[in-house]
């Protein structure tokens, strides 16, 4: 079998099918490959099967209806032989920071028995450097057949954002970075047919540092903004004006401050580097550490502001890690809500798009009646619907700590709330 750069696999097996994995797979099923996805929780497999999402996401439903009703994408519980393996599996950290590379173990294992000479295996979970030609290749080795010489290896990761995820899994520049060229350059061929920004071919370590150093630049921007929110609040200045103002200038653009960092990305992968190289990447822990603590100090001071009130009771808006989705992975809410609870403060939860949730949540009546404190986490269009002064009237206590400073402050102090941002 050619395994050269100009023989592309028409048969795609896709493991994981979740927020990165299931898109991926129906994008791939319009464009003409046949795809098996694969996931071990039964309840998604029956979910894509019928054609419908697990996930809320705009315009996936619609593209996962078409690419079943194709006949090009079908998802099972176990892997098959195929042309083509796709890992798209989660890579969390562990309390110690460092990756849980399980779950990639795990299917690349399941991979093995199905293994053929000329098969091209793409892992697209974002990874330590030299894991793709280190313990994938060291496990896809136990086939008998060699990566490089028989197999092709590569890393290809994802560059989406929830609530986007269609438009940026077409539009965004790839990275495709392979253990030796060929392999580089089969997989490029194949993202080449989905994407339409460019896809840039290199070295599987390349691919792998540059995903991390992307969300490490994100997670060290958004650190400076929130202790430029602290240090204004403590010389009495209003942050956001100050970087505002600052972003004035030609050559600064200053994230803005929030509650803390959320998502699959940002919270995770900057402790990949800081793992592998402690000595070097001191700015990468120190931003971690900042926004890692900023939950807390959210908490803090809504406490602050409920002294002196017996039984108080917040109502928590939004607990997704980005407004309008509903994704609440590695969420910074969680984090506010268990020292708000572990400070004797009741709290009653509201998100219009998280369905699952370790607390209860409540509808927006229930949530503000007899509360002390709305608390904005995540900004959600339809929290900007509700009228102050029908909120007010339910509450015993009229204080706002908007932390996303999207509602207006001029309304809801008309509405005689005590309106507090970052």
């Amino acid at each position: 079998m050619d395994i050269g750069a100009d023989s592309i696999g028409q048969h795609i097996c896709l493991l994981g099918l979740g927020y990165v994995g299931l898109p991926t797979a129906a994008m791939l099923a319009v464009n003409g490959f046949r795809v098996t996805g694969v996931d071990l929780r039964p309840e998604v497999v029956q979910a894509v099967s019928a054609g419908e999402v697990p996930i809320e996401e705009v315009g996936l439903n619609v593209l996962v209806h078409a690419a079943v009703n194709s006949g090009n994408l079908c998802a099972q519980t176990t892997t098959c032989p195929a042309d083509v393996f796709i890992i798209a599996v989660p890579t969390p950290i562990d309390e110690q920071h460092r990756a849980n590379l399980s779950y990639v173990e795990s299917a690349a294992r399941s991979i093995v028995p199905h293994l053929r000479r000329g098969n091209l295996v793409v892992l697209e979970s974002t990874v330590p450097p030299g894991t793709t030609d280190g313990l994938l290749t060291d496990t896809l080795k136990e086939s008998g057949l060699r990566p490089g010489d028989d197999l092709l290896v590569a890393h290809c990761p994802e560059r989406i954002l929830p609530g986007s995820i269609l438009t940026e899994l077409v539009k965004n520049d790839r990275v495709v970075g392979g253990i030796d060229q060929r392999s580089a350059e089969r997989a490029a061929a194949i993202y080449r047919r989905i994407v339409e920004g460019q896809v840039f071919v290199t070295t599987a370590v390349v691919a792998e540092l540059t995903k991390l150093v992307e969300n490490a630049s994100r997670d060290v921007g958004i650190a400076f903004a929130n202790e430029v929110a602290r240090i204004s609040r403590e010389f009495g200045a209003d942050g956001r004006e100050v970087i505002g103002l600052a972003n004035r200038h030609p050559r600064v653009n200053i994230l803005s401050p929030g509650p803390g960092v959320g998502g699959h990305c940002i919270p995770v992968d900057p402790w990949f580097l800081v793992d592998v190289a402690p000595r070097l990447a001191r700015l990468v822990r120190t931003a971690r550490e900042v926004n890692d603590a900023q939950p807390l100090w959210v908490a803090e001071r809504t406490i602050a502001e409920l002294k002196g009130i017996a039984d108080p009771k917040v109502s928590v808006w939004g607990v997704a890690y980005k407004p309008n989705v509903d994704d609440a992975r590695e969420t910074p809410a969680l984090h506010v809500l268990e020292a708000l609870k572990a400070n004797g403060v009741q709290v009653s939860v509201v998100d219009f798009h998280v369905k699952r949730f370790r607390y209860q949540l409540d509808d927006i009546e229930a949530s503000v009646t007899d509360a002390d404190c709305v608390l904005l986490l995540t900004d959600h269009r339809e929290f900007s619907f509700f009228e102050p002064a029908a909120i007010g009237s339910r509450m015993r206590t009229r204080i706002l700590f908007d932390t996303r400073s999207c509602l207006s402050p001029e309304r809801w102090e008309s509405a005689g709330f005590r309106v507090m941002t970052l």
